[in-house]
């Protein structure tokens, strides 16, 4: 049963507080989808750490059945499903410097374009968070490669379609910060929304994908339920 569905349109933000053992379903409403995420624990001193994440999964990605490990090394989140086999988490937040043509406010009301920095900023006030709580993001539904002998990034295009799919298992009671404004690579600022969908996760298993996949995921797991009360 789903207990929260919400849609985010494109260049908004939303954020909500999640208790542990719940599926986070975010479904692409377009090609031009990207999904700025930012992951706290619910004492908001402990958060996402995408390195360490990258690192101790030998992965410049990611993707199922990764573990998002926060700077205590407890798993904040697994990734059990997704339609696609990259997401990327080297991009980081669009700043205001990238958007794509200018608007204000006073010319165009609800359509005025602001960077997932911004955004967050201001989610990030109602929290009593600030500018020195911002970390490295996931971009979910985009990837980046390699576009110059620079070793340059670019956004792949076409990589993602409407429909296309993640779904989250959190691990611990979290915060989550989602931005649908523009990949900072995005060469036109095109961004679509995004449909979220809240709802119980199964007992998880000994075998558990995240638990086995890597030495490193269960050992975030298992840091996870000595420091943790559920």
């Amino acid at each position: 049963m789903t207990a929260i569905a919400h849609e985010i349109p494109g260049g908004a933000c939303w954020s909500i507080s999640v208790p542990a053992d719940r599926l986070i379903t975010l479904t692409a409403l377009g090609a031009a989808t990207n999904v700025s995420m930012q992951l706290f624990a619910a004492d908001r001193l402990d958060r996402l750490n995408v390195p360490d994440t990258m690192k101790a999964q030998m992965s410049a990605c990611i993707k199922p059945p990764m573990v998002l490990m926060s700077d205590r090394g407890t798993g904040l989140a697994s990734v059990v499903a997704s339609t696609l086999g990259w997401h990327d988490c080297l991009g980081g937040l669009g700043s205001d410097a990238h958007l794509v043509g200018g608007t204000s406010y006073a010319s165009h009301r609800n359509d005025w374009k602001r960077s997932a920095r911004t955004l967050m900023l201001l989610e990030f006030a109602k929290y009593g968070l600030g500018e020195s709580d911002l970390h490295a993001s996931v971009n979910w539904f985009s990837k980046v490669a390699i576009s110059d002998p620079d070793a340059g990034l670019s956004l792949t295009p076409g990589h993602c379609s409407a429909g296309d799919a993640v779904t989250l298992r959190t691990e611990q009671p979290v915060l989550v910060m989602l931005s649908t404004c523009p990949h900072p690579l995005s060469p036109d600022g095109a961004t679509d929304g995004v449909a979220v969908a809240i709802s119980e996760a199964e007992p998880v298993s000994a075998d558990d994908p995240s638990r086995t996949w890597r030495a490193e995921s269960g050992r975030a797991l298992d840091v996870t339920e000595m420091v943790v009360l559920r």
